[in-house]
Parts: structure tokens; C-alpha cells; sequence
């Protein structure tokens, strides 16, 4: 509980509430369950003021007060539902709409647009309008990523304060003024800074669209799971919409000690992955064969190496931890190989100030923690040119090696545990398909990042749809490869591997179970 100090106390509608010392009114009002609409203002973002619709009543206040703009002090009386209040905010929208198209039949934003709900909440009247709406350009290109329609813009500039405030690249303005104005890019500028998408996020109208989403999928025929970001380590949280047994795009989900309300444009791609170059079925030695034959095979290799003490073991970073843990289990505790931890390369060009970090696994913290702090790459293909291994089996294809290690590994038996075809999977002796990150519950650990983000952190993924043909999650192959090795080996979903290793971890919840939610009762988004 707040010292009293830090805590003021009004009145709000006529109940009493307390609230901390800075809250402006519209969030101390939203957080006493007390409903107030607005366009401009953005929880992440400064406070313009300009849009009016969260106007409220505060008494001894001669005229109405923007809420998202005015901050709380002790014994203020507030009104948000008087006759005046209402009035103001029907007045409003209508100004709002005077020139907006009526474009809700083709437009990306229907069923999740603030525009559509305010109306339907505070006017939900024909238009009184008698004259020719202003009309301005549509379809504007704006640059690699988003498609701008300026007849649908209400200049609530919440864009223009993601470019500012957030990716720090003032590349979004305002020309012209009255009915005239419009959104646009600075002179000589486009849009192309690496948080580009988030302005399509905070748009509370369709007026900013995303090129990758744009005429794909209606908002309300999407489902919605809560994730994490696999595309780096800092562990961006997530929503993957999903329908059909697809991702359809990625969008940031609130936390405010990770990633606050945002995440990068590379992050919001990866969902592309998830259908690219997918392996759905088990091979031998380039031919297909069913799974189980693959896993007995890999599993005699795997065990004639151990013998002669050559087995190569490889935890990969884009893994969960229920998957890194059974692996030291079964294969360090179980085997005894030599263990390497393996992923992504890092990109030091890649890394920003605001969320984006070099290394672009999402749980290399994880494959250390669970290979007990094996090396990397460089002992691999070291340990490979002095030809110690029999066998290596790899977790995960995400592996970089040079031409010569690549070409190293088809001298001996590689058993690889998959997601997608790649060099090193045309390699392998075994290779056996593997579900990808949105396709299975499990947890992530994130690491610490030069933007200030806390490493360590445990976050939960959940499985969003089926993986595709044969693949199976990491977890269920590394136990079927135990039973046949010989190992007692009864895991009967991820979680009873989550209680196993959480004594590992700090701060590690699985959380409560999610119903699948589609947007269109989600009532999150808009």
C-alpha cells in the first residue's frame, strides 16, 4: 500500500477514491471502473490533449477539463456522466465524423476501431452533414512498411508521438490546418525507423495500415493467445492472432518492466516463420519414413556413440526450458555427452536503446542455464575438426557452422530435431520435425539487454494452433528418444516438466490456463 503521502483522494461520480499523487484524472477514473472515451490520449505516450473527447466535470471548474491532461489533487470533486459531460462528448464525435468516410464495409480497422465504439457508445445518430465531405489522398505509401488513407485520419497524432517518443525519429507531422490538414511525412523522410508498426497499433481509427496485414484477415475472425516474442532476447510480450490453423500477424501485449506497449517491426515478422520452409515429417537419410522408425534408428546410433564416448549433444537457444531441461536429463544425466550450446548469430547492428538486442534468440539464457553452462559454437566446430563425435544430435536447426563443419557433419550420424529445413538438415543422418515456438506451451528466459530490460525474467508461451504434419513438440521427441534409449521417460504435457525444473528459476509461473478468446469478444483492441 502507497504511503499517504504519495496518494491523494477524490471523489469521482460521488464515491470516494484513492489513487497515487501524479495520476491524471482519466486513469484515475479508468482504474476506479469508471469509463471515460478518448482518441488522442495513449497510457505509453505524453498527454496533447487534442482530440476532447475525455472532457469531465470538475466542480468549482468554470468550464469542462480534459481528463488525459489534468492531474489529480486531494478532495477534487469529479463528474463524468452529467448532462453537460455527455453533451460535450456527443458534440465532439460528431465533429470528429463530419469528414470521416464511411469506409467500414473495406476497412482493416472495422470491428476493433475506437471510432465505431465511441459512436455506437455516445451518438449512434445519422449524420446531420448536408454538404460534400472534404475528401483527401488514399492509399498513400508512406514507406516500406505502412499504407496511409488521409480521409480517415482524425489527427489525434498519436503516431507522430510513437515516432518521437518512442523510436526517437521524428519522421511523422502535421501540414495545412483546418479541414485541410493531414498527417504526412517530414520533407525528404518516410517511414522506415525499426518501430514503424506500432503507429498502426495506436491509430484508433483505419487510417495507417500495415502493408503485411492489409486486406488479409477481418480483426474479428482472428483468435487470440498470449505469447512472447521469439525474435530476440529481450522477450517482447505478445499477442499472436491466429485463424484457420495460421498466425496472421503478431501484436505487443502490456508490460510495462519488458517491453511497455511496443515491439519492433522485425519481431512482428516472425510470425512468416512459422509456414516457411517447415519440416512436417521424419527423414533417413533424405528419404521419408515414418516417425518412429527415424526415432529408433537415431536412438541405435545414439547409443553406439555413447558406448565409444562420442556422442555430441546440442542445446538450441530458440528452445523452452521444458525442452533444455528433459534434454540434460536424458542426454547429460542419462548419456553423458558433451554438451554445446547453440542459435541464431548475434547482430550487433541490430541493437537499439529501445528494445531490439544483438542476440536474436529468444532463451539462450535458457540453453545455458540447462546445458549447465555449456560452450558454444566455436568448441563445437573445434570438437568436430578434431573428429571427437560418433553421433551429435541436435536440438534445434538453428545452428551456424562453417562450410567445412556443415560438411563435417555428414560424416558422421546427425540427428537433428527440427523446425525448418536448412543447411544442416540437409546434412543430417535423422532428422525428425519439430513444432515451432507457436505451436507449444512452454516458458522462456530472457536476457539482459542494453535498453535496461531485467534478465532472468521467466515468461510463458502458449500453444496458439497444431503444428503442421508429423512435427511434434521438442519436449515429446527428446522423451520418445529416452524410451528408446532404454530410459524411464513418462512426461505427460510440458507443465509436469515446468514444476521439475522451476526450482532452477527465478520468478517462474506457468500461470493460469487461457481460454481461446476471439477478438471479436475480446473487447481489448479499438
Amino acid at each position: 500500500m502507497a504511503d499517504s503521502s504519495e496518494t491523494v483522494t477524490l471523489t469521482i461520480d460521488g464515491v470516494k477514491a484513492t489513487v497515487r499523487k501524479g495520476t491524471n484524472l482519466l486513469e484515475a477514473c479508468r482504474s476506479n471502473g469508471v469509463d471515460i472515451s478518448y482518441f488522442c490520449y495513449h497510457p505509453g505516450l505524453s498527454s496533447p490533449a487534442v482530440c476532447r473527447q475525455c472532457l469531465v466535470e470538475v466542480v468549482g471548474q468554470p468550464k469542462l477539463v480534459p481528463s488525459c491532461y489534468t492531474p489529480v489533487v486531494d478532495n477534487m470533486q469529479v463528474v463524468t456522466a452529467s448532462d453537460r459531460v455527455k453533451t460535450a462528448r456527443q458534440q465532439m464525435l460528431e465533429f470528429t465524423l463530419v469528414n470521416h468516410p464511411v469506409d467500414c464495409p473495406i476497412c482493416d480497422k472495422a470491428g476493433e476501431c475506437t471510432l465505431q465504439k465511441l459512436y455506437m457508445e455516445w451518438d449512434g445518430r445519422p449524420s446531420r452533414t448536408e454538404f460534400d465531405k472534404v475528401h483527401k489522398p488514399k492509399a498513400v505509401d508512406l514507406g516500406p512498411t505502412i499504407v496511409l488513407d488521409q480521409e480517415r485520419c482524425i489527427l489525434c497524432t498519436r503516431c507522430i508521438r510513437v515516432c518521437n517518443e518512442v523510436a526517437h525519429n521524428p519522421q511523422l507531422g502535421m501540414a495545412f490546418r483546418g479541414d485541410h490538414e493531414v498527417l504526412t511525412v517530414a520533407p525528404g523522410e518516410q517511414l522506415d525507423n525499426p518501430y514503424s508498426l506500432n503507429t498502426v497499433d495506436v491509430c484508433p481509427v483505419g487510417a495507417l495500415t500495415a502493408k503485411d496485414f492489409r486486406f488479409q484477415m477481418r480483426a474479428w475472425e482472428l483468435f487470440t493467445t498470449d505469447s512472447i516474442c521469439s525474435g530476440c532476447a529481450t522477450g517482447c510480450n505478445i499477442e499472436i492472432h491466429h485463424a484457420q490453423g495460421q498466425a496472421w500477424r503478431l501484436v505487443p501485449r502490456p508490460n510495462p518492466e519488458v517491453n511497455r506497449y511496443w515491439m519492433c517491426d522485425e519481431g512482428r515478422l516472425t510470425y512468416h516463420e512459422l509456414t516457411a520452409h517447415r519440416v512436417q515429417g521424419a527423414e533417413l537419410s533424405g528419404d521419408p519414413v515414418p516417425i518412429e522408425k527415424a526415432i529408433h534408428f537415431a536412438a541405435d546410433r545414439i547409443g553406439s556413440a555413447r558406448q565409444q564416448g562420442r556422442l555430441g549433444i546440442v542445446f538450441g537457444a530458440q528452445c523452452t526450458n521444458e525442452d533444455l531441461f528433459l534434454l540434460g536429463k536424458v542426454a547429460l544425466d542419462g548419456l553423458g555427452g558433451r554438451a554445446f550450446v547453440a542459435g541464431r548469430s548475434p547482430n550487433p547492428g541490430r541493437a537499439d536503446a529501445v528494445l531490439r538486442a544483438a542476440d536474436r534468440n529468444p532463451n539462450r539464457a535458457g540453453a545455458h542455464l540447462f546445458s549447465r553452462h555449456a560452450p558454444g559454437v566455436a568448441e563445437l566446430e573445434q570438437a568436430l575438426a578434431a573428429g571427437e563425435f560418433q553421433a551429435l544430435w541436435i536440438v534445434g536447426e538453428d545452428l551456424v557452422l562453417s562450410e567445412w563443419a556443415q560438411a563435417a557433419l555428414a560424416t558422421i550420424d546427425t540427428i537433428v530435431q527440427a523446425v525448418h529445413s536448412n543447411e544442416i538438415t540437409a546434412r543430417a543422418r535423422v532428422v525428425l520435425p519439430a513444432a515451432a515456438w507457436a505451436e507449444v506451451d512452454g516458458t522462456f528466459i530472457n536476457s539482459p539487454t542494453s535498453q535496461g530490460v531485467t534478465g532472468g525474467r521467466v515468461q510463458r508461451i502458449r500453444q496458439a494452433f497444431e503444428p503442421p504434419g508429423a512435427a511434434r513438440p521438442h519436449w515429446d521427441l527428446i522423451a520418445r528418444m529416452a524410451r528408446a534409449l532404454g530410459q524411464v521417460c513418462d512426461v505427460p504435457y510440458p507443465r509436469a516438466l515446468f514444476e521439475e525444473l522451476k526450482p532452477q528459476t527465478v520468478g517462474a509461473d506457468w500461470g493460469r490456463p487461457q481460454p481461446l478468446v476471439q477478438l471479436r469478444f475480446a473487447n481489448s483492441r479499438g
